[in-house]
This record gives C-alpha cells, structure tokens and sequence, in this order.
C-alpha cells in the first residue's frame, strides 16, 4: 500500500514538473513573440502590395521576398491571429519605410492603411497642363494619354462639356490602382460642387445667366491675379463692364486664344488679331473658361466687390498688385506708372 502511495506521488511529481515546464515553454514563447513583434524590420524595398485572393502564406511569402528576414513563419502566424489580423488583410500597397515593426505592419494591413500618393491640380492650370501632370504622376495608371479632350469628356461621361476649368484645384489623394480618370472623375464632381455653391451664393445683380458663365468669369479672374484678397476687386471691374457693354480687353484671354504658339511675349498685334477669345476684339465672355479657376475666384465671381473702377494694371513692385482706376485719364496714369517703373527695375538689373 504504501509503495503504492509513493508511486501515485512520483507520478504526481512529474506531472507538476511538466506543467510546469510547459508554463515556461510558454512564457519563454510569448517573451519571444512580444520581443519579434514590437522590433523593426529590415527590408531592401520600400512597400509591399497584397493582391486580390492573396493568402496569409503568399503575403508571408511577398514580406520574405522583400528582404523581411525577422521572425519564424509561426510566429507571424501567431502575431496574425493574436492581431485578428490572419484573413483578413485588405487588398493594397502598404509602405515598408520607414521601417514598421511586425505588430504595426500586421495592423496596417489589416485596418487597409495603404500607401498613399498625391497629385495637385494648381489654380490657373489649362487644361494641357492638367493633362501632363497627371501624365507624369506616378504609379497612376494612365487611361487617357492617348484621348482627345473630346474623348477624355466622353470617357468621364460628359460628351457634351468642353474640358477647360472643369476640374477644381486642390491636392487629391491616390493608391497604386488608381488611374487618371479616377482623380479626374473626383476633381470634377468637386467642380461641379463648388460651382454650384459659389452660383447659389451669387449677388443678385450679377450680368450672369448661368453656372457656366461664373465658372468662365471665375477663371479669367484666377488668370488676371495671383493675390486672393484682389479677386473680388477685379471680379468687380468686369462685372461693371459686362453690364455697360464694355469689351472686358484682358491678356490672358488673348494669350489663350494663341494657345501652345504663345512664346511668353504679347504684342500688339496679338491684341488687333481677332479669335473666339481676343476680348480686345470681342465683347462678353469667351466662349469657355480659359483655366481650372479655385474656389476663392468662383466666389469671387459670385460676390464681386463694390465699387466704380472700370480699369486696372500692375503696380509693377514685384508684389503683384494692381492699381485700380475709375476713369481712363487716371487709368493712363497708373500705366504711365508702371512703365517708369518696369524701365527702372530694367536698367538696375542690367547695371548689376
């Protein structure tokens, strides 16, 4: 009996010594888990990308091709589990730099934080400009290089729109995937929605008759100036002229009738030559906007400042300002101003 007893105790024994010996297994596990997760890796590329249908195995395998090295393909497993993260990894390009530790790389894909690109779409850009940049952004895919302007409208669904300033300013946000006419598609709802606020806010004396003429008048106020705080000024000099029939005789819409032949240099004969948008040699607006206008220029169609000027020139300080005049004697002052002062900053340059 008492042998017995011993025996029921050795066995006992050993059972507590491996229970025990499991537990510190275990800890020792978990000890090495939390120390693989929260350490950096080192990759030698700079993002991976989970495609559709994509495994956990198969993306532990892209992390392995991608130089990531850390930790046994268990313990990934066990991180994916512990994250939630196993199956449920989201599609996308996920940056590896700076260099993330597995802990967060495995939230990051599991949350779909992917890598994300920008393109801006710059106030005053025509559209040829729009275009090559978005040309040149990268990884976009590019849908539309070989369109016409006629094609690309169609291709965004609306065949019937002319492309110039239908597409607002701002920085937009893109992943690998994205194409072209993704971005475009989104600058142009974004348009439409600002153009639609700035008309519904308009004055009501406005010589305007419709969204289309304030998104026109919008973008030849963007071309005229630079300084936001001035837009409204303008807006109110070619409002003025609009309501007495006077011809509106401002540059940037003669040099966007020249088009790509424009050299930088407007002449007078530039001026005398009469196209759709020389508004020297034609009254009212042109017949499409001449630039992608941003939002300070649409409401500043909408709400033109208040006033009697009808005239306005460069003050030529280098601060892109302009005087504005309400008679032509004084209109003729100012610009008798600003040549004395283009001929002095000339002739300083050229004796430094």
């Amino acid at each position: 009996m008492a042998g017995a007893k011993r025996g029921c105790l050795a066995v006992l024994a050993v059972v507590v010594l491996l229970v025990a010996l499991a537990g510190v297994g275990a800890f020792a596990l978990w000890q090495r888990l939390g120390s693989f997760a929260s350490t950096p890796v080192t990759p030698d590329q700079a993002s991976i990308t989970i495609a559709p249908g994509d495994s956990f195995s198969t993306v532990l395998g892209k992390l392995r091709a991608a130089g990531i090295d850390e930790g046994r393909d268990v313990q990934w497993q066990l991180l994916a589990r512990q994250l939630d993260a196993a199956g449920k990894l989201k599609v996308g390009e996920y940056a590896l730099e700076p260099a993330p530790t597995p802990r967060e790389l495995l939230r990051n894909m599991r949350q779909g934080k992917v890598l994300q690109y920008r393109v801006t779409i710059v106030e005053g850009w025509n559209i040829r400009q729009l275009r090559a940049a978005l040309n040149r952004a990268q990884p976009l895919l590019h849908k539309t290089a070989e369109l016409s302007d006629t094609e690309l409208m169609a291709a965004l669904g609306f065949p019937e729109q002319h492309p110039e300033g239908r597409f607002l300013p701002e920085t937009y946000i893109y992943q690998r995937g994205d194409s072209d006419l993704d971005v475009l598609k989104r600058a142009h709802a974004a348009m439409e929605k600002e153009l639609a606020a700035a008309w519904a806010s308009r004055a009501d004396d406005l010589p305007l008759t419709s969204p289309y003429e304030l998104l026109i008048l919008a973008s030849i106020i963007e071309k005229e100036t630079g300084l936001a705080s001035e837009r409204p000024q303008i807006a109110g000099v070619f409002m003025r002229r609009l309501k007495m029939g006077m011809r509106l005789q401002t540059d940037p819409t003669v040099i966007y009738g020249i088009g790509s032949a424009y050299d930088g240099n407007i002449r007078r004969s530039h001026l005398t030559t009469d196209t759709p948008y020389n508004t020297y040699t034609r009254a009212g607006l042109t017949p499409t906007p001449i630039a992608m206008p941003g939002r300070d220029a649409l409401h500043a169609a909408a709400q033109p400042a208040p006033g009697n000027a009808l005239y306005f020139v460069a003050v030529g300080d280098g601060s892109g300002a302009h005087e504005f005049s309400a008679t032509l004697s004084d209109h003729n002052a100012a610009v008798a101003r600003y040549l004395q002062r283009l001929r002095q900053s000339r002739s300083q340059a050229v004796q430094q």
